[in-house]
């Protein structure tokens, strides 16, 4: 019988400890945490001793950890956005096969070098679309594939973001600015742009349009102080009043982020003087809450991605128009997903039940550690390269340029110079 793979981790917070590390607990003879990186000295102690990781191999930083040499065949990367290309690059030129959180990078320059380093080493970099490992995107895929559609002709794709977690992620989180994380299409819709490569082929020409609308300090309810437990006039009336959201029983994500301890006095405190407290209209955000994309596949298809921070539930939501059938699914992360398949011929509605996961993103992110696990064994089994992963991110980066620039982006000529921009990296 083979050996557990053995892995390090860099960042022990709401992704390492809750979405990944279970995977190693529940199969032990499949993978094993033998070392973690994470500043943060509770959460790193909290991921050390559910994993029993001895005192030498506990670090406060990537540096520490590579100047080891290689101590690992695995590593997953589960730091921010702006972090990944120099925890990354170092693990690669060592010999890590990698796991990556998405997106690759918050720059365009940092995901090309990624992919083309990975690639020059030899080494396995997957990237954690965690979508692709459901069985409803998986049930998805399956059905197109199938032919069952006849030829797609155009798609209809959500990305429905329910208002608390706009502001939670986007307006109060870490991802509200640009110039610190990643645009909003990147970090939130790299995810959707992978499911649509998947199912469609590769984009020849797209264009953007979106904007910031809502949450601007000039849409403030008059009074509105610059923190939700000032105050407020409007509390009563206000969807995204803090003490309302983040002091409920409920100490679950998204509430686990505000605070490492979770009592009622100390997330009250959190908001008093953490970002999650401040008002909406009163942040430092610049992502947009809106945005379209609209593109066209080399297959003569055409499609439009819809995304904003405005819905009364999270989800996506899609339709395929095909000449044979339509197809019309509801993804809610393993609450009420559903597939149906209308048949131009018969009329007839066929209902399809992807049976979600228990874990979390509808069981993708087990999904996808056992298929990292699976990958480290046989690299040729791998469902996505690194190669693959980085067209979706291509293909926000250049809806991102083309909403600013306002204009029409031909993908042909943006990948060949995307290749080359890593020269003056």
């Amino acid at each position: 019988m083979s050996h557990p793979i053995e892995a390090a981790i860099i960042g022990a917070g709401n992704r390492g400890y809750y979405a990944y590390g279970p995977y190693a607990l529940q199969h032990p003879d499949e993978i094993r945490f033998t070392a973690v990186v994470e500043p943060h000295d509770e959460r790193r102690h909290r991921f050390a001793e559910a994993h029993a990781i001895p005192q030498e191999r506990q670090f406060r930083t990537w540096e520490e950890l590579y100047a080891q040499g290689q101590i690992a065949q695995a590593l997953l990367n589960c730091t921010l956005d702006r972090m990944h290309l120099d925890s990354t690059l170092p693990a690669l030129e060592l010999g890590y096969d990698v796991l990556l959180e998405k997106p690759m990078a918050n720059t365009l320059a940092g995901n090309v070098r990624l992919v083309q380093t990975a690639e020059q080493r030899g080494r396995l970099l997957m990237i954690c679309h965690v979508l692709r490992y459901t069985a409803f995107f998986s049930t998805l895929h399956e059905v197109i594939a199938s032919g069952r559609l006849g030829d797609v002709i155009t798609v209809e794709h959500r990305e429905n973001v329910v208002y608390w977690h706009m502001a939670h992620s986007f307006v109060r989180g870490n991802w509200r600015n640009s110039q610190i994380e990643s645009p909003m299409i990147l970090a939130k819709c790299c995810h959707d742009m992978d499911i649509l490569f998947w199912n469609l082929g590769p984009v020849t020409r797209l264009n953007s349009f979106g904007s910031l609308v809502h949450y601007r300090p000039e849409n403030a309810p008059p009074g509105a102080p610059e923190r939700c437990t000032d105050g407020c006039p409007v509390a009563d009336d206000c969807p995204w009043y803090a003490p309302r959201l983040y002091l409920q029983e409920y100490t679950g994500w998204p509430t686990s982020v505000i605070s490492e301890d979770t009592s009622l006095e100390a997330r009250r405190q959190a908001l008093e003087t953490g970002p999650y407290g401040r008002c909406v209209y009163h942040c430092d955000n610049d992502v947009v809450d809106h945005q379209t994309v609209n593109m066209e596949f080399a297959s003569g298809a055409t499609g439009v991605l819809f995304m904003h921070g405005h819905s009364h539930e999270e989800g996506r939501t899609m339709r395929y128009d095909g000449t044979r059938a339509t197809l019309r699914g509801k993804f809610a992360y393993g609450v009420d997903d559903a597939i149906e398949v209308h048949d131009h011929l018969t009329g007839r509605v066929e209902k399809v039940d992807p049976q979600a996961g228990a874990s979390g993103h509808g069981g993708g992110d087990e999904g996808i550690m056992a298929a990292f696990v699976k990958a480290l064994r046989a690299p040729a089994t791998a469902l996505t390269t690194a190669r693959e992963s980085l067209e979706s991110h291509l293909m926000a980066f250049a809806a991102e340029q083309a909403r600013v620039e306002g204009t029409i982006v031909d993908m042909d000529a943006y990948r060949t110079t995307a290749e080359q921009v890593t020269r003056g990296d």
